[in-house]
């Protein structure tokens, strides 16, 4: 009688140790990310032209080597440029910019959706604020999120969740998008290493 009660207290204990580190992503620490691909995006106000230009990987590891490059309607000039890394897999979008200390005013992460979809992001484990972008599969901006540090002690299940539609996310430094001008409706050139 002893034996099977000591089964079953084992197989709970062992289901809990795995729900607690699947809610915590310590298998993330313990599996890795993978590396991150590089490219370049570019986004132009309102503008339906698209011009695709490309990079060479940075060959610091540190340093992302894509760049997001921001252009006016019509004109073609950029209004802002971002170095970002790529997050296509699950593990790195779980991840994503979490323990990150900090980015420079151009820098970021585009988060690659194997489809457009409803998706929410938050702000786990962040150093700094973010301007959280959501980007639909055609190009189009269709949502903003200017998104603060959530208060100290905040449990994963009271984070905040920044909502919108879209295939791709760019992260980048809160208040980015409006020094840059940077608006919903605004277009986006995709690298091919994100599509």
């Amino acid at each position: 009688m002893q034996r099977p009660a000591v089964v079953v207290l084992g197989l709970v204990g062992l289901l809990v140790a795995a729900a607690v580190v699947l809610q915590t992503g310590l298998w993330v620490e313990v599996l890795g990310t993978g590396e991150y691909e590089e490219g370049t995006v570019t986004v132009r106000e309102g503008s339906d032209a698209v011009t695709t230009t490309a990079t060479q990987p940075s060959t610091d590891a540190s340093t992302p080597g894509t760049t997001v490059a921001v252009r006016e309607k019509n004109a073609g000039e950029p209004l802002g440029t971002v170095e970002v890394r790529i997050a296509q897999t699950f593990d790195q979008r779980y991840v994503g910019l979490s323990n990150t200390e900090s980015l420079g005013p151009n820098e970021g992460m585009l988060f690659v959706h194997d489809e457009a979809g409803q998706y929410t992001y938050v702000m786990r484990n962040m150093s700094f604020p973010l301007d959280i972008i959501f980007i639909d599969a055609n190009g189009t901006i269709t949502t903003i999120h200017h998104a603060p540090l959530p208060p100290e002690g905040t449990s994963e299940s009271g984070l905040t969740g920044y909502a919108g539609r879209g295939k791709y996310v760019l992260e980048v430094n809160r208040g980015w998008t409006n020094r840059t001008g940077v608006a919903v409706g605004d277009r986006v050139d995709l690298p091919p290493e994100a599509t």
